[in-house]
């Protein structure tokens, strides 16, 4: 899991968003990485990663870490080239292609050269036909990472498969290179690098983003303020979907024995399949309002090791899935603790369970004691318990209240 940084932006700019036809893969089809694996990421081209990351590789050159340039894209600008400084660069190879003569990153000399750490630019880039063994990029950084070599490496959040199409739908410009999420999601360190949309544009007036010609276009496309403010958007909640995955991983792994509200995280249990599509809608509105994370657990005891209807249960499933849930089934003969430790273990905030005598949860739990016992064990991790009444014969689900 990648640990998560956020870093501000700096002033210079790094990289454009061209395109070609794009490859893919799985990642079982890659060799787990061996080097570390860290990437700066960004809402868009002038946010300062490439900056960042060769200000990175001259603090570890400095600290003694053998560290070279794999490829480093300067568009020209001389405060990029100027950043480079005295790091050692590995040649570029030279292609050429459709007539032109074209630079890439030369994957054998750098597995060759073997560095202790490789900065290598613009991970979504898509090669020159003929320039080596990969279509992509990030193909190139699987193998040097599984070399054993370090690599920090930067990307744009519109480059992520799982964005891309979005992107495409807000800004209208197509996006043609892009990264399976697992690639990024492997990294052992994801930075953030973060600039107001304000702070962009007036890079882009200044020349610092795109060649003078052609910011006259961006400020009004790709480079709009509501178009930077969406990325940006993106690119915080991707930082924040990856860090709590980290959050509970960490958590779990060291037995917490409280939960930590960072974020909301609801769970619905159910010990029958009567009247559960009315807790499930009522946790699914719940959910909806905080925007948190929805799990549905179906709760069986030794002596009801199946629900009474299997189509009622599929049912179930299929409203869980349609509302966003994630469906768990424990088995345990006290359901109480086991609702209250599963709460626990995946720190639930907030648990919705159905409270009528006529339930089968009270039958499961021994009577409205047991409810209360689960309401006290859950409450000393610090979880909101929310019992609702069930529905009388021919009576309308329950409203939500304000």
């Amino acid at each position: 899991m990648a640990e998560m940084v956020q870093v501000s932006g700096s002033a210079g700019a790094d990289e454009s968003a061209s395109g070609a036809p794009e490859a893919t893969a799985d990642a079982d089809d890659v060799v787990e990485a061996a080097g570390h694996f860290r990437v700066y990421l960004g809402a868009a081209a002038g946010v300062g990663k490439t900056f960042a990351m060769l200000n990175e590789g001259q603090r570890r050159r400095d600290r003694g870490s053998d560290v070279a340039v794999g490829f480093v894209e300067c568009h020209g600008r001389q405060r990029t080239y100027d950043c480079i400084g005295g790091l050692e660069v590995i040649p570029r190879k030279e292609v050429e292609y459709r007539g032109s003569r074209l630079d890439e990153m030369d994957l054998e000399a750098v597995l060759r050269r073997k560095p202790k750490i490789a900065l290598i630019d613009e991970l979504a880039h898509t090669n020159v036909p003929g320039s080596g063994p990969h279509d992509k990029r990030w193909q190139d950084v699987m193998d040097i990472l599984a070399a054993g070599i370090d690599v920090i490496t930067t990307v744009n959040i519109q480059h992520l498969e799982s964005i891309a199409d979005e992107v495409e739908h807000m800004t209208g410009v197509k996006v043609r290179e892009r990264v399976p999420d697992w690639v990024v999601r492997r990294a052992n360190q994801i930075e953030l690098v973060d600039s107001s949309p304000e702070q962009l544009r007036r890079r882009m007036l200044h020349g610092n983003i795109y060649p003078k010609e052609r910011v006259p276009q961006a400020l009004t496309h790709f480079f709009r303020t509501d178009n930077l403010i969406a990325l940006r958007e993106l690119a915080l909640r991707f930082l924040a979907d990856e860090t709590e995955e980290e959050l509970l991983e960490h958590l779990h792994r060291h037995q917490a024995q409280a939960v930590w509200e960072t974020t909301e995280r609801i769970m619905v249990a159910l010990a029958e399949t009567s009247d559960a599509h009315v807790l499930v809608h009522r946790a699914a509105r719940l959910a909806s309002r905080v925007r948190a994370d929805l799990h549905v657990v179906h709760v069986i005891t030794g002596d009801a090791t199946r629900v009474e209807d299997g189509k009622a249960k599929e049912a179930l499933q299929a409203l869980a899935a349609d509302v966003g849930a994630r469906w768990h089934e424990i088995q345990h003969d006290d359901p109480a603790r086991a609702i209250a430790q599963f709460a626990r273990e995946h720190q639930i905030t907030q648990l919705v369970i159905g409270g009528s005598k006529r339930s089968r949860w009270q039958q499961l739990t021994g009577g409205g004691s047991n409810v209360n016992r689960l309401i006290r064990e859950a409450g000393a991790f610090g979880i909101d318990v929310h019992v609702i009444a069930p529905r009388g014969p021919g009576e309308a689900e329950p409203a939500d209240r304000p």
